[in-house]
């Protein structure tokens, strides 16, 4: 029901609108705003306090006046209608069909906020996700119910590699639906463009429901789209247990419209300009994944988000690692040697792979395999550094080995084409073959049964 409206604009600060004289508003209700010559947006309650409403306005606010605008106040919060329909489809940020199809139809009106899940009803992810590439699935196992942030850097073909986990991501249980949910903040035409030749010609958009914010969109959508978004989520896994992928790029964007609107209330700024309570708001969408006793269905999160200088210790990576569990990071000096995916193994984590992987999961020598990688690559990296400095032919024929490794890991392991799609049997094969090109004797980190049973040593 629309209430009374307002006139009584007192400030017109960037995208914000500071209206006084409003009684009972509340925070996150939906406004309507019709400007003088009749155009109608859309707006939330940002703020309200002794009877002053600040309002985000979605779109420019080219146009409105403090005399003429006039201010509707809905009485209800951000909703949209979530149905197994949006599979197949592709809205915009706030969650309307852009594809030239229908308006959903069925399915139920949501609030976009959420609910927090209760802690005890929280069921800890334990299954794996296999993604088909290999320096996630055998050394940084992506596991269901888990987010798993990707800490990318301007250039580098992080966009890629979503719309390959996207098409590829699967549970091992045949009998599981899984579906992705793929929202995209501030990216521009061409990427959109990719995006949707990739969902399209490979026929992964079927299972796939699309929310996309370019860079031309209004900055404000970016806001609503990762909770607009996590509500179809949180549909498709709890009411139709389906197991849900939510990829979302990039998170980059949305934090800086988060410091924009910071801005415009004018509020004590954070570090390098971010609000104080980013965190917080950062938390109230990743925490959104995972798993609920007695629900069949789950959500798994992957977050991607470009690092401003490729800077690690930015506050959005650095607010990103301390509330997801883990991170995928992609390195520059691999995508100069032509590796894709350049994937960075050693600063990478998964806390949760343990959880994932071994007998009845993956492979009962998972763990060992991946350990013995990651000291292997370890060594040759160092011993690279090391040659550089005093030759290669200064080093020991066993340290020529590791260095030989290193460079064979990178080439054939973490190097895979685009549409290269490796099963964990092909991974943990594949991970014998460069292991075996060292001495048996060097296997510390596996246990002599793995060797025998799967060893390539003669």
């Amino acid at each position: 029901m629309v209430k009374i409206g307002y006139k009584s604009i007192s400030q017109i600060s960037g995208p914000l609108l500071f209206v006084e004289g409003v009684k009972d508003a509340g925070y996150n209700e939906m406004v309507t705003i019709e400007t003088s010559s009749g155009e109608i947006k859309a707006g939330q309650v940002l703020d309200t306090r002794n009877g002053l409403a600040i309002v985000q306005v979605f779109g420019p606010t080219a146009g409105l006046d403090n005399t003429n605008t006039t201010v509707r106040f809905r009485g209800e919060t951000a909703r949209i209608k979530a149905s197994d329909e949006m599979l197949g489809r592709v809205f915009n940020g706030l969650g309307d069909p852009i594809d030239s199809g229908p308006h959903i139809s069925s399915g139920e009106k949501r609030e976009i906020v959420g609910d927090a899940i209760n802690p005890y009803s929280r069921e800890e992810p334990s299954e794996f996700i296999e993604t088909g590439i290999s320096t996630i699935d055998g050394m940084n196992t992506l596991v269901r119910g888990q987010k798993l942030p990707i800490f990318s850097g301007s250039g580098l073909p992080h966009n890629m590699l979503a719309a390959q986990i996207a098409r590829q991501a699967r549970t091992l249980k045949t009998d599981d639906s899984f579906a992705v949910i793929f929202g995209a903040m501030g990216i521009t035409s061409e990427e959109a463009n990719f995006f949707m030749n990739e969902f399209r010609k490979t026929g992964s958009l079927n299972r796939a429901a699309i929310f996309l914010n370019l860079s031309s969109d209004p900055s404000m959508e970016r806001i609503i789209l990762p909770r607009v978004a996590l509500t179809a989520a949180e549909y498709l896994a709890y009411e139709k247990e389906y197991h849900v992928l939510v990829i979302l790029t990039d998170m980059t964007n949305y934090c800086e419209s988060l410091r924009e609107i910071s801005s415009a209330r004018e509020e004590v700024p954070g570090r390098r300009g971010f609000p104080g309570y980013m965190y917080t708001d950062l938390s109230t969408i990743y925490e959104r994944a995972g798993k609920i006793r007695g629900k069949n269905g789950s959500i798994t999160q992957i977050p991607i988000l470009t690092m401003p200088g490729d800077d690690i210790t930015n506050p959005i990576p650095d607010l990103t690692g301390y509330i997801t569990e883990g991170q995928i990071v992609m390195s520059r000096d691999l995508l100069r040697k032509g590796v894709y995916p350049p994937v960075d193994v050693l600063p990478s984590l998964s806390r949760l792979m343990n959880q994932g992987i071994g007998k009845g999961r993956t492979r009962e020598d998972h763990r060992g395999v991946a350990d013995q990688l990651y000291s292997a690559y370890a060594g040759g990296k160092d011993l690279r550094s090391l040659s550089a400095i005093v030759g290669e032919e200064s080093l020991s024929s066993s340290d020529r080995s590791y260095l030989a490794f290193a460079d064979q890991f990178e080439k054939k392991y973490v190097n895979q084409g685009l549409y290269e799609d490796r099963t964990i049997e092909d991974t943990l094969s594949l991970s014998y073959d460069l292991l075996s090109k060292l001495p048996e004797t060097e296997m510390k980190r596996l246990k002599r049964d793995f060797i025998t049973k799967y060893g390539k040593w003669k």
